[in-house]
């Protein structure tokens, strides 16, 4: 047999289901979070009860996207210029939500403002003009025709907020949209922190720039926007009691139903620790009771309408608690994902007659669009190159890094015990019951397959290597964690023979998820690259207050267990080798276990700091290596220091 046959090898599969067991797993958790969060508001029969609810809710919110920047910073807002339309203006507003981080928006006032009246923040979906773009002018020029004032932002890596836009080509490194709101979220993680706190606080800011305007009147304002701008509405709801009235777009929907979908998600809508709190989308709609809410829908739309609805029903019964049945209502569209000009007039409809207590102005507005340049607030069309230091996402989490080392606890006491909680929280373990398969040779290595339990519904397989003349010893252990497991033997085939020539048997482990255990796909998408099924996998676990890092890192341990049980093996004394980005799990699990004598990282990911620290990176299989909040405690070269410490040999990464 060769390394290229021996790669070909499925055994596990033969004996059972390893391609669909991750995804049960985490579906059979995430179905009981949901389960325990329906009793939790099935239980609210009280406006006491709610209130302790909402305050709940503000707290997980906040406390699972990282906490909030400081909003004690000037906003220097300045307007750039005007645009005249027919029955209003549009002024064009340029504002620091934090310093150097510029935030641009139109703001649309009606003509004939004779004292403060009720405004709209419009919070753009992922649409690449966002503010500017078709579709949010028809909304704004409805909500604004109808009489509201209306405060349309760009949010960050749209509009004119690129990230990666290069100054003198205007050509975007990093795609605009989810794709560059991905790249910087996936640094948010190691810092303890989502994307989602940056998006909620600029519109937070949005709320307190119309604050600040003369024309509005601080105790109306309500929040809209669809997709992307349905994701930062539901934040607003959940975080700021100041909104007044809200009408989400093409997003309310429940978890469960999204999740059996196969559906990844953008990262500003990955809330971690949300489920595991028992919290889903009726407490965004909660967050705001007895306050008036109108969601809007689409019945086609890639968010399950049927969520949308159990949702909405199953929340009315709180508003009656609250005494303000009439202040909930869905209207829905017969369409796809948009936001509908049936859409937009049921949202003018209702923010008149909550916000400006009467009808609209008008009742079918007629929409002009204008050239995007037109409503630019810089000249160039981007913040980035055009405004002297202006920042971005990327350059707060380098600033973040800093903050967060010099508050890091000073003990490698604290930092393992916060390892170890986040390695064994969620985890069953249970009797290995190995299965020895088969065994052969390729070269002059012996070769044995097997494949065991790691913990309740999840199966680890792997290969042993040891020299043919010594298939009969008892050899000292090497375990090695490499992308690909044995999927990828070819590549390591020098590394391995020479391994083995030093006297030791190597385990080449598979864990879960990877290799041979790759699950099946859910989307055309391949299943390492971005939104593919591990990617999903991986949002999935964060919503359960868990990390795919963790529980991989779980399996190496419990691979250095199973080497006490594995014939002709010594598992006293156990290197490890970890190899580019799945060499992190070694690396992890070698710093919690005395047994590991020396590591061994090549390639990979070095340490976390760095990866944020770096303006581009390789986001191939990210998701599934990032340890969250791991920068707030330790990095990967202090616990490799654990290993040195330990008086034996190790290895640096290179």
């Amino acid at each position: 047999m060769t390394f290229q046959e021996l790669e070909k090898t499925q055994g596990p599969l033969f004996y059972y289901d390893v391609r669909d067991q991750l995804k049960r797993h985490i579906y059979g958790r995430s179905l009981e979070a949901f389960a325990r969060g329906d009793a939790a508001r099935d239980a609210i029969q009280t406006r006491a009860a709610l209130e302790r609810r909402q305050r709940l809710i503000r707290r997980t919110i906040l406390r699972c996207i990282g906490g909030l920047p400081p909003s004690d910073s000037s906003l220097n807002a300045r307007a750039v210029g005007v645009v005249k339309g027919r029955g209003y203006r549009i002024e064009r507003i340029i504002f620091e939500s934090r310093p150097k981080t510029f935030v641009t928006a139109n703001l649309y006032l009606p003509a004939g403002i004779r004292g403060p009246r009720g405004a709209v923040l419009f919070l753009s979906g992922h649409h690449e003009r966002a503010k500017h773009a078709d579709e949010y002018q028809g909304v704004c020029q409805t909500l604004v025709r109808a009489g509201l004032i209306v405060f349309a932002q760009d949010p960050i890596g749209q509009g004119e907020r690129l990230s990666y836009c290069d100054p003198a080509s205007k050509e975007a490194g990093i795609r605009w949209g989810t794709m560059e709101h991905d790249y910087a979220g996936a640094q948010c993680l190691p810092l303890g922190d989502s994307i989602a706190r940056y998006f909620l606080h600029d519109a937070m800011r949005g709320i307190d720039y119309l604050r600040s305007r003369p024309e509005v009147d601080p105790g109306k304002i309500g929040v809209t926007g669809n997709s992307g701008g349905g994701t930062q509405s539901s934040l607003l709801m959940l975080a700021d009691p100041r909104v007044a009235a809200a009408a989400p777009g093409t997003f309310v929907m429940n978890r469960e139903t999204y999740l059996f979908t196969g559906g990844a998600q953008d990262a500003e809508q990955i809330w971690p620790g949300f489920t595991a709190a028992g919290l889903d989308h009726e407490d965004i709609l909660l967050g705001m009771c007895p306050k008036p809410v109108r969601v809007l829908a689409v019945q086609s739309d890639f968010f399950p309408i049927e969520g949308t609805r159990r949702t909405v029903e199953r929340c009315r019964r709180i508003w009656k608690v609250a005494g303000k049945p009439s202040h909930l209502d869905l209207v829905e569209d017969a369409t796809t994902h948009w936001f509908t000009p049936k859409l937009a007039r049921a949202a003018a409809e209702f923010f008149c007659r909550h916000l400006l207590g009467r009808k609209p102005a008008v009742a079918v507005p007629r929409i002009s669009l204008l050239p995007p340049e037109r409503l630019w607030c810089t000249k160039s069309g981007q913040v980035l190159g055009e405004i002297p230091g202006a920042r971005a996402v990327h350059d707060e989490n380098r600033e973040r890094v800093a903050q967060i080392e010099r508050q890091r606890p000073a003990t490698r006491k604290e930092a393992l015990a916060w390892l170890r909680q986040r390695v064994f929280a969620h985890r069953k373990p249970c009797a290995f019951n190995p299965r020895f398969i088969w065994n052969g040779a390729v070269g002059d290595l012996a070769v044995e397959q097997a494949f065991w339990w790691s913990q309740e519904g999840l199966m680890n397989h792997g290969l042993l290597f040891r020299l043919r003349s010594r298939r009969n010893h008892r050899l000292p252990a090497t375990i090695a964690v490499w992308d690909g497991g044995c999927t990828a033997l070819t590549k390591h085939r020098a590394w391995l023979e020479r391994e083995c020539r030093s006297g030791r048997a190597v385990l080449v482990l598979e864990v879960s998820g990877a290799g041979t255990l790759l699950p099946n796909p859910l989307s055309p998408r391949p299943p390492l690259e971005l939104y593919g099924v591990i990617h999903k996998f991986a949002d999935d676990l964060l919503w359960l207050d868990d990390d795919l890092a963790a529980l991989r890192t779980f399996d190496v341990l419990r691979a250095f267990d199973l080497l006490a049980e594995w014939p002709g093996v010594d598992a006293r004394r156990i290197h490890c080798f970890g190899h580019d980005k799945h060499g992190v799990y070694a690396q992890l699990a070698a710093a919690l276990d005395p047994r590991v004598r020396a590591i061994e990282a090549v390639g990979g990911i070095g340490s976390f700091a760095s990866f944020v620290s770096r303006r581009h990176y390789d986001l191939l299989d990210i998701k599934s290596v990032v340890l969250r909040g791991i920068l707030r405690y330790c990095d990967l070269p202090a616990l490799m220091e654990l290993v040195t410490r330990r008086n034996t040999r190790a290895f640096a990464p290179r």
